[in-house]
């Protein structure tokens, strides 16, 4: 009976202290998120990026792994995108699965197009090739207040410079030099 008190007690404690935990709250709905990312295929594949003030925060930030540091602010990502479609003027993306989890959503997406304008890098503008892109990639979206506030993309870089025709030449070791006499 004394080891039963003992417990009544902590029992009371633990569901006091457990049920009054803040439940995590859902900052987006899966029908707001899906709103919200079919407004950003319209936006890419329409090329009317003014829809993309809809989405994000004006602040936000995106590290994209395609981009040589982070993108910060709408006006900066408006350009990063121009840029893209200058690249790959018939751009056409698809969400291909989403999930949806507190403030943060994850999309998997398909983005096709052909390269028939220069391609913007942080190495200068390449040529056109005139290549057919197809490739998929990952992002990771945080949302404050209804926007996007700050965006994770990935993708297989690599990939998409081999389908443009590129080749990656290890590097070579240095000649050996001769003695000066």
């Amino acid at each position: 009976m004394k080891k039963l008190l003992m417990i009544i007690p902590l029992v009371i404690l633990l569901c006091f202290t457990f049920g009054c935990q803040k439940q995590a709250e859902e900052v987006i709905t899966e029908e707001e998120a899906k709103a919200i990312h079919n407004l950003y295929v319209e936006a890419r594949n329409t090329v009317n990026l003014d829809l993309l003030d809809e989405i994000y925060a004006e602040d936000v930030v995106v590290h994209d792994c395609s981009a040589p540091e982070d993108i910060i602010g709408l006006d900066a990502l408006k350009q990063y995108y121009s840029n893209n479609h200058r690249a790959l003027p018939d751009l056409h993306m698809t969400i291909d699965d989403m999930i949806v989890k507190g403030d943060r959503t994850v999309t998997v997406w398909t983005l096709s197009g052909t390269n028939t304008g220069p391609l913007h890098t942080h190495l200068g503008d390449m040529p056109a090739t005139g290549n057919k892109v197809h490739f998929s990639g990952v992002a990771i979206d945080r949302f404050d207040e209804g926007k996007i506030v700050e965006e994770w993309v990935y993708f297989n870089v690599l990939q998409l410079m081999q389908q443009l025709g590129f080749t990656i030449v290890p590097p070579q070791p240095p000649e050996p030099q001769e003695e000066k006499k």
